[in-house]
């Protein structure tokens, strides 16, 4: 079964959201972007980000601020679909 991603995101640009999550901040520089490992190459997600409305650069394009799209797609806590509300997964269905 195929992973259905939202928003039109690629997973790179995922993990660039996830990283201001992680550093619970809303403002990073291209040089912490460029050095979230990327198993795929990378590099790029920032880009696709701002033109998605995700984030915002400042002029010389060195740091990237979350814009309210980027805020409110961090803000869903998303499961598996097939979790309940223990997050064990183990339980049949009732």
């Amino acid at each position: 079964m195929p992973i259905i991603l939202p928003n039109d995101l690629t997973t790179q640009e995922i993990r660039v959201l996830q990283e201001f999550r992680r550093l619970n901040t809303e403002t990073l520089g291209l040089a912490a972007i460029k050095a979230i490992k990327h198993p795929f190459g990378g590099g790029d997600a920032p880009a696709g980000l701002v033109s998605k409305g995700f984030v915002t650069t400042d002029a010389p394009g060195e740091n990237f601020t979350l814009a309210t799209k980027g805020k409110d797609f961090l803000a869903i806590d998303a499961k598996p679909m097939n979790e309940d509300a223990s997050g064990s997964g183990d339980e049949p269905a009732e």
